[in-house]
């Protein structure tokens, strides 16, 4: 399984940024996929996350209303359109993927990140 997170970059506060996320050797049932985000020093935090039927999605109080997730089931892609980006959401955003090993238990794969830079 190979998660590749993309669209990262510098951008000032107002600006819009769409992250992209590719997966392959996506071959299993998936229970959700997710972007997380992680400034230095300070611990990994849920961004947004999808159900594998994009029917449920849930987002940090901090980005609802400013941030949309998406996915194309078709090419195995997430998205993450991130507007109206404030200085506080500087960090590293990581793809993640919620595999299903049994009913009960789950397995999660991340990508290597891609730095977002606010700047006021």
């Amino acid at each position: 399984v190979q998660l590749v997170e993309s669209g990262g970059g510098l951008v000032q506060a107002g600006s819009s940024l769409r992250l992209s996320c590719a997966g392959s050797g996506v071959t299993f049932v998936i229970k959700s996929m997710g972007w997380y985000r992680q400034d230095p020093g300070k611990e990994r935090e849920l961004v947004a996350s999808i159900s594998s039927g994009g029917g449920t999605t849930r987002y940090a109080d901090s980005v609802k209303g400013r941030f949309v997730i998406g996915r194309d089931k078709t090419n195995n892609t997430l998205y993450l359109q991130m507007n109206s980006l404030e200085p506080e959401d500087t960090a590293v955003y990581y793809c993640n993927v919620v595999r299903y090993i049994t009913v009960v238990t789950t397995r999660n794969y991340w990508g290597q990140g891609t730095q977002v830079t606010v700047s006021s």
